[in-house]
């Protein structure tokens, strides 16, 4: 186990590295001038100038990449062109809406896809399974900011349930907050539950066709108990990694919900950033994301490990 973990952690920090450097030359080396972008095409020279000296554009590119690195590691981020505040302030400030967002995505995606593609894998071939089949593939078909926009048209235009956008703050109390979270959750979970379903009904599927399975309703276990003691848990493995890679996505491809409901997010403030030419928050921002997501991977790795105890079996 200890192998598995060095050999998971080491690729995790490889590939936060090559994810830094991407990210690096993509905004800073590659041709154009971030102080000009900044600053516009009506800047004159003294500005630009002041503007690169401050931002160490004058430095060599291997020098501005460690002091950007070094920077991150002790926790300072930089300053905000635009907002001229610490950048570091502004993505804890906006990861308050953001991984909670996330969080709730991702409880709906899997309390509505499990017991759903379990469901319909006990039940194959029925009417029930076709029922549910259908079900996933509307939600499919069905755009995210579309649905999005439905749902604010019902349950705030039409019933004024809830809010249509803006997120209250943490501090007016738990339930006004999960309230502004609730719809783009919905939003989110839809179409990541479609699919978590139909992954969750072919895993357990396939896994009821083994011998281990029959052998088990053989010795007299009922189905119920073969299907959440054995069947599950085998199927979970394949399961486990659309969950891990659908709550990257949740995390770092809420841009489009969180403009659709105003949210003070992360992702809305990449999209102001980009619109603003702060390419200091850009650059930190899309690192702390690219970050998360390598993070939740390698949570998802070590979710393998407990899982499945023959991948802790170093093999030579």
């Amino acid at each position: 186990m200890g192998l598995y973990l060095l050999k998971r952690l080491g690729g995790l920090l490889a590939t936060l590295v090559a994810a830094s450097i991407v990210i690096f030359l993509a905004l800073e080396v590659l041709p154009g001038d971030a102080a000009e972008m900044q600053l516009g095409q009506n800047a004159t020279p003294a500005q630009v100038l002041a503007l690169r000296t401050e931002l160490r554009l004058n430095r060599p590119a291997v020098e501005r990449y460690l002091v950007w690195i070094g920077g991150m590691a002790r926790g300072d981020f930089g300053q905000s062109y635009s907002y001229e505040v610490p950048v570091s302030g502004l993505i804890e400030q906006r990861l308050q809406v953001t991984i909670p967002l996330a969080f709730l995505a991702m409880a709906l995606t899997i309390l509505l896809a499990l017991p759903a593609g379990i469901f319909a894998a006990d039940h194959h071939g029925r009417p029930s399974d076709v029922a549910v089949s259908g079900l996933t593939q509307l939600g499919l078909a069905i755009p995210n900011f579309w649905l999005a926009i439905l749902l604010v048209l019902l349950f705030a235009v039409a019933l004024h349930l809830f809010p249509s956008g803006g997120f209250p703050g943490w501090n007016h109390g738990l339930w006004p907050g999960l309230r502004a979270l609730l719809l783009p959750a919905v939003s989110l979970a839809a179409v990541q539950a479609a699919i978590l379903t139909r992954i969750t009904r072919s895993a357990v599927l396939e896994v009821l066709g083994e011998d281990f399975v029959r052998t088990a309703r053989a010795k007299g276990l009922s189905r119920p108990a073969t299907l959440w003691r054995h069947v599950l848990r085998n199927a979970l493995i394949s399961v486990v990694t659309i969950m891990g890679l659908q709550f990257a996505y949740l995390v770092a491809g809420t841009i489009v919900i969180e403009n659709v409901f105003y949210l003070p997010g992360l992702g809305r403030l990449v999209f102001q950033a980009i619109a603003n030419r702060d390419l200091v928050v850009v650059k930190n921002a899309v690192l702390l994301l690219a970050a998360m997501v390598m993070v939740i991977n390698f949570i998802v790795d070590l979710l393998y490990a407990v899982i499945d105890p023959r991948l802790r079996i170093s093999r030579p």
